[in-house]
C-alpha cells in the first residue's frame, strides 16, 4: 500500500485508488508533470475506465503512455481522441509522434501533416513533419 504525502493511503484496501474520478485525474496529471508517467498512467487508466467519454482524461492518459514509452497504447488513445473530435490538433500531433516511435514512419506522416495544417505556427509540429518526410525520402532513395 502506498502512502501519500499527508500520510493517507493513495489506494483503498481493494487495490483501487482512493478518491473520485476527478481526484484520480488531477493526481495523474500532477504525477505526469512531476516526471512519473508510469504512475500517472495507472491513475489515468482508472479514470478513463470510470469516465470513458472524457477527452481531457484521455489526452492526459495518452501523454502519460507516450512518456512511459508505451507508444502503441499512446497511439490508440490519441486515435480515440481524433475520432471523437477531429479538431484536436494536439491529438493529431501525438498520434503522429506515437506512430513514429513505433517505427510506423509512413503512418506518422498524415496525422503530423494534419496537425501542421491546423497549427502551422507551432515549430515542433513542423519540425516533426519535416523529419518524418526526410526519413521517408531517404528510405525511398
Amino acid at each position: 500500500m502506498t502512502q501519500g504525502r499527508n500520510g493517507a493511503s493513495d489506494f483503498s484496501d481493494r487495490g483501487a485508488p482512493s478518491g473520485d474520478v476527478y481526484e484520480w485525474f488531477t493526481r495523474g496529471v500532477k504525477l505526469l508533470r512531476e516526471g512519473s508517467p508510469a504512475a500517472a498512467t495507472a491513475l489515468l487508466q482508472r479514470a478513463a475506465q470510470a469516465e470513458p467519454e472524457s477527452r481531457s482524461i484521455r489526452e492526459a492518459l495518452a501523454r502519460a503512455q507516450f512518456n512511459s514509452r508505451h507508444y502503441s497504447e499512446a497511439a490508440c488513445t490519441f486515435q480515440w481522441i481524433v475520432d471523437a473530435n477531429p479538431a484536436e490538433d494536439y491529438a493529431y500531433y501525438g498520434l503522429g509522434m506515437a506512430r513514429w516511435r513505433t517505427g510506423d514512419v509512413e503512418g506518422a506522416q498524415e496525422p503530423l501533416a494534419v496537425a501542421v495544417a491546423m497549427r502551422p505556427d507551432l515549430r515542433h509540429y513542423v519540425s516533426a513533419l519535416k523529419q518524418v518526410r526526410a526519413t521517408l525520402r531517404a528510405r525511398r532513395a
